[in-house]
């Protein structure tokens, strides 16, 4: 099968824009940047890429005859805040698992941002004092039985979409809207850089790009910064989940190790603190840029691209597409890390 062979429910307003970024290109004086805005993808929630996995998802959904959603995140989860959104849309019911995957001292935490907005969307938010880790949860799985036990009929969807067996399909057709934008704009982007935790946003992007490789496109450099803190097991995560979708799109190989390349360097110690560089990014988008990006996520894949630019690890011939993944509203959460 093709990427165009699997059923996708409109949930993004069409392809995601892409643009450059004029005064961080000037600013970092090596590398042209532009950024492709999942955060603007949609009119659900305030989007984001979870919504793009979830368009291959839900006629599974549909299908199955669910009438609740069950999915898990950490306090400020955007997946958790997308599935919300997916579920009003549709009319269905939302059980989320929030669990305590960040040790972070703000007394609002747990109220505002995107648990906030996942409650007015009328999800049922669940708090649970469980600390993060990528794989599978007994708490995830519990709030599963509960829902059966009580007559519903549930549909699971794992933390980030990414062990979904279709959690990879989103970002592998993002990499053919990427090929199709620079035929339109006249570019070529050698370069991506893109977060990643659970994996399957980078994976699907890397399965992706290995098609439109072996259909006579050119080579690039797709280069996940880490920010799970847990480097091995999101590597190993990113690794499965791409070989597994490439096989889904059909590929006729086997993605190549050289092929999944995920960075350390820019998560700090523990997944969800943001570190000195990650507040620098924050502050040098937003000002340079008007761009606004979390502290989780995005601030830490921008401060992963400051420092490949600036060290030279990526080239100053090169252009480079940024993957903006949106998470903004969990800034509400983090006030305390400006000092303002």
């Amino acid at each position: 099968m093709a990427i165009t062979d699997f059923e996708r429910y409109p949930l993004t307003f069409g392809p995601s824009p892409v643009h450059r970024l004029d005064r961080i290109t000037a600013h970092l004086g090596g590398a042209e940047i532009w950024a492709k805005r999942e955060d603007v993808n949609s009119g659900l929630a305030f989007g984001g890429n979870k919504t793009r996995k979830l368009e291959y998802i839900v006629p599974d959904v549909l299908a199955a005859g669910a009438d609740t959603l069950v999915s898990i995140g950490g306090y400020q989860s955007n997946h958790t805040r997308q599935v919300a959104a997916v579920a009003a849309k549709l009319g269905l019911k939302c059980r989320l698992v929030q669990e305590k995957w960040v040790d972070w001292d703000d007394p609002v935490n747990d109220q505002v941002g995107n648990i906030l907005l996942s409650r007015i969307m009328g999800a049922e938010a669940r708090l649970d004092p469980a600390g993060f880790d990528i794989g599978i949860r007994s708490s995830w799985e519990d709030a599963l039985r509960e829902v059966s036990d009580s007559g519903g009929t549930p549909y699971g969807i794992p933390a980030g979409a990414s062990e979904h067996p279709l959690g990879g399909l989103g970002f592998a057709n993002w990499a053919h809207e990427v090929a199709a934008q620079e035929q339109e704009l006249g570019v070529f982007f050698d370069t991506i850089v893109v977060c990643t935790v659970t994996g399957s946003t980078h994976a699907g992007m890397i399965a992706g790009f290995a098609d439109l490789l072996d259909a006579g496109g050119a080579q690039r450099r797709v280069i996940g910064i880490d920010a799970s803190a847990t480097l091995d097991k999101t590597r190993d995560q990113v690794a499965r989940i791409a070989r597994h979708t490439a096989s889904l799109i059909g590929l006729q190989r086997e993605v190549r190790d050289a092929e999944i390349e995920v960075l350390a360097g820019w998560a700090g110690d523990l997944y969800g603190i943001p570190v000195e560089s990650t507040i620098e990014a924050i502050l040098l988008s937003g000002r340079l840029e008007g761009m606004i990006i979390d502290p989780v996520y995005e601030g830490k894949s921008m401060a992963g691209l400051i420092s490949l630019v600036t060290s030279g690890e990526i080239h100053r011939d090169s252009t480079v597409l940024y993957a903006h993944l949106g998470g903004q509203p969990a800034l509400n959460a983090y006030s305390g890390i400006f000092g303002f």
